[in-house]
């Protein structure tokens, strides 16, 4: 803290005794005590004065002058005093720093570091990351190369005449893994990289935080499309884009068998056009697909995507449908959307799916499941016909979560969170957060707010044996079935995402589709004539 000095000019100029004080003003005082007895001296001759001269201006006026010093005085004795005593306990710290760290520099040469420090040149060179303190002594600038050693690394360069044969060598802070993996869980879903912190820090890798860009190393040669039915307006763009793929690309191009025969129905010149025959060809198809298009809204993505049971090709999605979160390329400028995804790169928003079975009380263990299935949206355990409340107990890797009691429950992905776990009360997530949103549907408790789990977890819910009533799950609107007492539902993140074109990227696309499709946040702007 530096130091100060205040000076004062007298309002009479001069006089005797205005003379005297000023020249005790610019000696100073030594200490307090000096100090008291000044101003109790000025105050007995304040009281020794008559009637007569209190009531002289001029001495009126000296004696405040005389306070008014006394009082200043004072104050700059009190901040040296502070000052010195701050600068004392500082110094005191900075001893007691100096003292530990030659204790640690003792104890350097069993840990093979070398401890000269009569050598000028053997200082302590920190990492880019350790402060350095800089070090006044006896006028002479210099570092020193004790103060706050950082606990990432220390790197110590000793003479190579060194008695103590100290050759820059290297002291670290002990090495350590970190592994993911889920309580309970072996399986390789669970399994992720191993990254090794050398230096002692943890650091977060970059993973979804970025936006994911697909760059093809060969053109593709196959593309499957997927169409909305009952639709005049996708019939007729799926006419027109069929030949253009293949007249101006040569791409072999798949379709479902319903639109190989509305597309033979228009000419007899699309008999190139292949499809498949049965559920066993279906599962075939990813090898030969190296791009999917679906013409419709999200819904249709929704059953492309249904149609792997496994990895998913690339999906580029055009709007035709009523809400489309999903589907952010317009039909109508098909070709240029179509001609730059081909090309390359493109910008894609990685869609977690969820992958659920059924476990059903009469199994013997938990590995007696019913087929698995995966779903883009959401998985809905509801009451179905039934008037009486749903009990469902819940678990996350085995730990109790809560019992809904209510009128279901929504496991969602976060692609999944502008559906129907928004309309029961969820958060909209953006696609790319890996996670799994836990949305109760009416619950009977004013306190049970929705949750969102992280991905790495796998929730059970089961229907306890005291329910007065079975409970329905669904897997994206499809594919009902019931839940009775003592069966289970277990959901888990899937391993095989499904990936959509981006028109320019994630977070644009997502913006833009909850301000387009459903008017967030859209108001009046308040006028600006109001009061101020």
């Amino acid at each position: 803290m530096s130091t100060y000095k205040l000076n004062h000019t007298d309002s009479l100029g001069t006089g005797g005794d205005a003379n005297g004080l000023r020249s005790n003003q610019e000696k100073g005082f030594s200490n307090l005590s000096s100090l008291a007895q000044s101003e109790k001296a000025v105050q007995e001759f304040l009281i020794q004065q008559t009637p007569m001269q209190a009531n002289d201006d001029h001495l009126i006026e000296f004696s405040e002058a005389l306070r008014t010093v006394a009082k200043a005085l004072r104050g700059s004795s009190e901040g040296k005093a502070l000052a010195q005593a701050e600068a004392a306990e500082w110094k005191r710290r900075y001893e007691l720093e100096r003292c530990k760290n030659l204790e640690l520099l003792l104890k350097a040469p069993s840990n093979g570091v070398c401890a000269d420090e009569s050598n000028s040149n053997g200082m302590m060179d920190h990492s880019a990351k350790s402060p350095r303190l800089h070090v006044q002594e006896n006028g002479k600038s210099g570092m020193h190369s004790l103060e706050r050693i950082c606990a990432h690394e220390v790197l110590q360069d000793c003479e190579p005449n060194s008695p103590n044969g100290c050759n820059n060598k290297l002291k670290r802070k002990a090495s350590f893994k970190l592994s993911w993996g889920c309580k309970g869980q072996a399986n390789d879903q669970h399994k992720k990289e191993i990254v090794s912190f050398e230096s002692g820090n943890i650091t977060t890798p970059d993973r979804s935080s970025k936006q994911i860009s697909l760059t093809w190393e060969s053109s593709p040669q196959t593309v499957i499309i997927f169409t909305k039915p009952n639709s005049t307006s996708v019939r007729v763009l799926s006419v027109e884009m069929v030949r253009w793929l293949r007249d101006h690309k040569g791409l072999n191009v798949y379709v479902e068998p319903r639109v190989k025969a509305e597309l033979l129905s228009e000419s007899s010149s699309f008999d190139f056009v292949q499809t498949w025959e049965d559920d066993k060809e279906i599962s075939l198809l990813h090898p030969k697909v190296d791009l999917v298009i679906t013409l419709g809204g999200d819904g249709t993505v929704l059953w492309a995507a249904s149609m792997f049971k496994g990895p998913v090709p690339p999906i580029v999605p055009f709007s035709m449908g009523s809400l489309g979160f999903m589907t952010p390329f317009h039909s109508e400028q098909y070709r240029d959307c179509l001609e730059s995804v081909l090309r390359g790169p493109l910008s894609i928003t990685l869609r977690h799916r969820l992958q659920c079975h059924i476990i059903r009380d009469k199994a013997r263990h938990d590995y007696e499941t019913e087929e698995t299935m995966l779903v883009l949206n959401e998985v809905t355990i509801d009451r179905g016909i039934s008037s009486y409340l749903t009990n469902l107990e819940c678990y996350c890797d085995n730990s109790f979560v809560t019992c809904v009691q209510g009128d279901g429950l929504i496991l969602s992905t976060t692609s999944g969170s502008t559906a129907y776990s928004l309309a029961a009360g969820g958060s909209m997530v953006h696609p790319q957060v890996p996670g799994i949103l836990f949305t109760p549907i009416c619950p009977h408790s004013l306190s049970f707010r929705p949750l969102i789990l992280p991905d790495h977890v796998t929730v059970r819910v089961q229907v306890p044996f005291n329910s007065r009533g079975s409970a329905w799950v669904s897997f994206d609107g499809k594919g009902r079935k019931q839940l009775e007492a003592g069966d289970a539902l277990v959901c888990s993140m899937a391993p095989w995402p499904v990936s959509t074109a981006c028109q320019v990227e994630s977070t644009h696309d997502f913006l833009r589709s909850i301000h387009e499709g459903l008017h967030w946040n859209q108001r009046k702007i308040q006028s600006s004539d109001g009061p101020q």
